[in-house]
């Protein structure tokens, strides 16, 4: 074989040796994702800012929500365990990263005296011995299968991902946050037509039973006055316990302890009047870039990493090793020695009998695993948005149909009591008319709730309400400064937060 060949095969070796194994990650696109636009069921998208959707619940022009929004972010506990899986990822990528450079792999060090006293007849040859030694070894594998550049990757794509995943724990706190307050007023408001309710049958059971005592009236009227009254007022009690539910769920996402909320003491029940939403872009492109469908990338992408680390081991590994050394004693006869040694070393763990090349396999199994979730979550996203814009639409509608059913209920209620007073009805259309109108009144407003926590629920489905963090806002500074007391850390506290880049594949 000509030499020019021979120097172009060896080249061409030496290039596939350069290039790490493994495959090169590449986020997939749904093929159905890029003409899918969702159901909006006749609701208007308006354009707006970007931190229209980071920030989405000051359109509800709320202060009390935007203090326990803020609260929430800054003080929950699950947001916090969140950032330091961030730094936990960060000094994972210290690992990877220091991996790649020579490694000391021993050192050894010892230090002897010794004492000999010995006599000859006139001749005293005793005296005083001492010796010391020092030696380390250096190795370092050269990077010819790109283990330690995926091992890199790896762990760039896990940081990249515990970031997304610490902003989608802020989107579902202040969805959750939302959620709760607003389910907190309605049931205020629920409580505030039991109790109304229960007025006006209070005072019908009194006039039945003053009718009754004079002899006017039937019992019949006066058990069923009394049952309808009693069953309104025991409403009251399981909505007043759904009231301390909500509250005390509030207070654990706030991370306080069960009890009362000073934000809410003086919080009225009035719901607010949505107005169209506000997006800065179509759905489609909005669900490529929720965080939680960013982390189910990220991880793809630390795990794919994971293949070409596993294939590397079927391969020989090279390594440059050496050591160094010095010795002394305190004899003149004998001086000090210093010794440098070096050369290549060749692992080739051969006789593995298929265990690396099922890790492989078992690492490849994973990152299809990892491929489908993200797929998945894509779906989840996607049914969210429709579910949560159907909810919406169909709560605005049954909110007119209601608010009609509440005024008819009430026109019939106040017929039947004048009816009744003037004698030309019993007493049971009285009743059913009460029992009408609260039924009517109470659905109204449980619908109305329902219809803003819709809104909410389609805010949190794009991905709306999370911030860019930095190190100053991922945990408190007291936090920071206890675990630097505890572990040296470094600069890893402070330095500044490398933002993952943004999804290629964009619909």
């Amino acid at each position: 074989m000509p030499r020019y060949l021979r120097l172009a095969g060896l080249g061409g070796i030496l290039l596939a040796a350069c290039t790490p194994l493994g495959p090169e990650f590449r986020e997939p696109a749904p093929d159905w994702l890029a003409r899918w636009q969702p159901a909006l069921y006749g609701q208007a998208l308006q354009t707006d800012t970007p931190a229209a959707l980071s920030q989405w619940w000051l359109r509800f022009d709320d202060p009390t929500l935007n203090t326990l929004v803020e609260t929430t972010l800054r003080e929950n506990p699950g947001l916090r365990i969140a950032g330091l899986r961030i730094l936990e990822s960060r000094a994972l990528q210290g690992i990877a990263s220091g991996a790649q450079y020579p490694q000391v792999q021993q050192i050894n060090a010892s230090a002897a005296w010794a004492r000999q006293d010995h006599r000859d007849g006139l001749f005293d040859r005793s005296g005083e011995v001492r010796s010391a030694e020092a030696s380390f070894d250096i190795g370092w594998e050269m990077d010819f299968w790109g283990r330690y550049r995926r091992a890199v990757e790896s762990a760039d794509a896990a940081y990249f991902a515990s970031i997304t995943a610490q902003r989608d724990v802020q989107v579902l706190l202040a969805a959750q946050v939302a959620s709760l307050y607003y389910g907190y007023k309605t049931t205020l408001q629920r409580i505030e037509i039991a109790r109304h309710n229960e007025a006006l049958q209070k005072r019908s059971f009194e006039i039945t039973e003053r009718l009754y005592n004079s002899g006017q009236d039937s019992e019949l009227d006066l058990q069923q006055a009394r049952a309808q009254y009693l069953a309104t007022r025991a409403t009251i009690p399981a909505l007043r316990q759904s009231l301390t539910q909500q509250r005390n769920a509030l207070c654990a996402l706030l991370g306080r302890p069960p009890g009362a909320l000073p934000e809410l003491a003086e919080v009225s029940s009035e719901l607010p009047q949505m107005a169209a939403l506000d997006l800065d872009a179509l759905p489609a492109q909005l669900l490529t870039q929720r965080p939680d469908v960013r982390t189910a990338a990220w991880q793809a992408a630390a795990q794919s990493a994971q293949i070409g680390i596993a294939e590397a081991d079927l391969y020989p590994s090279l390594s440059l090793v050496g050591t160094l050394g010095w010795s002394g004693n305190s004899l003149d006869s004998i001086g000090d020695v210093s010794t440098v040694a070096g050369g290549p070393a060749l692992r080739w763990n051969i006789f593995n009998y298929g265990r690396l090349r099922n890790n492989v396999r078992v690492q490849d199994a994973r990152l299809e695993q990892a491929l489908e979730n993200y797929r998945n979550t894509v779906l989840g996203a996607a049914r969210e948005i429709d579910d949560a814009a159907s909810q919406i639409a169909n709560t605005a509608e049954s909110q007119v149909i209601l608010d009609e059913s509440v005024s008819a209920a009430e026109r019939s209620l106040a017929i039947a009591t004048r009816r009744y007073s003037e004698g030309y009805s019993e007493f049971q259309r009285v009743l059913d008319a009460q029992a009408a109108t609260f039924a009517q009144t109470d659905r109204a407003t449980v619908n109305r709730g329902s219809h803003v926590a819709a809104v909410i629920g389609l805010y949190k489905a794009l991905g709306g309400g999370w911030r860019e963090a930095d190190i100053e806002t991922l945990l408190p500074q007291d936090t920071r400064e206890r675990m630097q007391e505890r572990s040296d850390w470094g600069e890893l506290l402070d330095a500044e937060l490398t933002p993952p880049p943004e999804p290629e594949n964009t619909p």
